[in-house]
C-alpha cells in the first residue's frame, strides 16, 4: 500500500492575512504525521480541521463524492490554494489513486442526485415504451439498451433502494460499495448523517477495512468514532495541532 506518511505546509510569503492561511491551525501547522491507518482530526467548530482536510483532498485529487469534482467546486477554491502550499510524503513514489473525498453536506446532495438520475431514466424508459409501441422488438431493445444499462449500473453500485433508505443506511451502503482495498479515504464529519447506532456500524466497518490496507483521515466531533482502537488523534484545539490520547 502507498500510505500517506506526512503533510507539511509552506504558506506563501504574502498569504498569512488571507483565508485559509489566516486560520491559526493552518498557519501554525509545520507538519502532521500519519502514523496509523486511521487518523482523526478533532477540534471545535472553526478550529481548522475541515479546512486542512479539504486542502488535503484537493492536493491528493481523489474523486469527490458529491455533485461536482474538487477542481470544479467553487466552495473549494481556498482548499485548492492551500493544496498548492502542501507537500506530501508517501511510503512509495507517487500519490494514492484509489479512494475518495467525502463531506457530509456533499453526501446529502449526492443522494438527491442519485434519486434524480433514477427518476430521469425511468421517465425516458417510459417514453421509449410509448414511442416504440407496435414497432419491432429489436428496434425497441436497441433504444432501451443504453437506458436499462445505466439504470442497472446505478442499482448494482448503490443498491435497488439507495434513495429510499435513511441517511444513515444510504451512507453506510455508499461507503461499503465504494470501498476498494489499498485506498485513501478522506471523510469530513461523517457522523452528521449517522445515528449513534450507525456510528458504531461505521466503526466496525473501519476496523474491517483497515485489514484490507485502507487508510482513513477523518475530521469528526464524534466520541464514538474517536474511540477506534489504535487510531491517531490530532487535536486542532492546540496550537500547533498536537497528537493526543483518547482520554484527553
Amino acid at each position: 500500500m502507498n500510505r500517506l506518511q506526512r503533510l507539511t505546509i509552506a504558506p506563501p510569503a504574502d498569504g498569512a492575512a488571507r483565508y485559509p492561511f489566516s486560520v491559526p491551525a493552518v498557519r501554525e501547522t509545520a507538519a502532521l504525521d500519519f502514523r496509523t491507518p486511521v487518523t482523526f482530526f478533532v477540534g471545535e467548530n472553526g478550529s481548522g480541521k475541515s479546512t486542512l482536510l479539504e486542502g488535503l483532498g484537493a492536493k491528493v485529487r481523489l474523486p469527490a463524492v458529491g455533485t461536482t469534482s474538487i477542481e470544479q467546486d467553487d466552495t473549494l477554491g481556498p482548499a485548492r490554494a492551500l493544496a498548492d502550499a502542501m507537500r506530501l510524503t508517501w511510503s512509495r513514489e507517487g500519490r494514492a489513486h484509489r479512494g475518495f473525498f467525502l463531506r457530509a453536506e456533499d453526501f446529502f446532495g449526492f443522494t438527491r442526485s442519485i434519486a434524480m438520475q433514477k427518476a430521469a431514466l425511468a421517465r425516458e424508459i417510459a417514453e421509449v415504451d410509448a414511442e416504440y409501441e407496435g414497432r419491432s422488438a429489436m428496434a425497441k431493445a436497441l433504444k432501451l439498451g443504453p437506458l436499462m444499462g445505466s439504470l442497472a449500473d446505478i442499482k448494482a453500485r448503490y443498491g435497488d433502494d439507495f434513495d429510499a433508505q435513511s441517511h444513515g443506511e444510504s451512507f453506510l451502503s455508499l461507503f461499503r460499495n465504494r470501498f476498494v482495498p489499498d485506498g485513501l479515504y478522506l471523510l469530513d464529519e461523517p457522523e452528521a448523517a449517522l445515528s449513534p447506532t450507525s456510528q458504531l456500524a461505521l466503526l466496525a466497518m473501519l476496523q474491517d477495512m483497515v485489514k484490507d490496507a485502507g487508510q482513513f483521515v477523518i475530521a469528526t466531533h464524534s466520541p464514538i468514532l474517536l474511540a477506534l482502537p489504535g487510531a491517531t488523534i490530532w487535536s486542532f484545539d492546540e496550537r500547533p495541532p498536537r497528537a493526543i490520547a483518547y482520554d484527553e
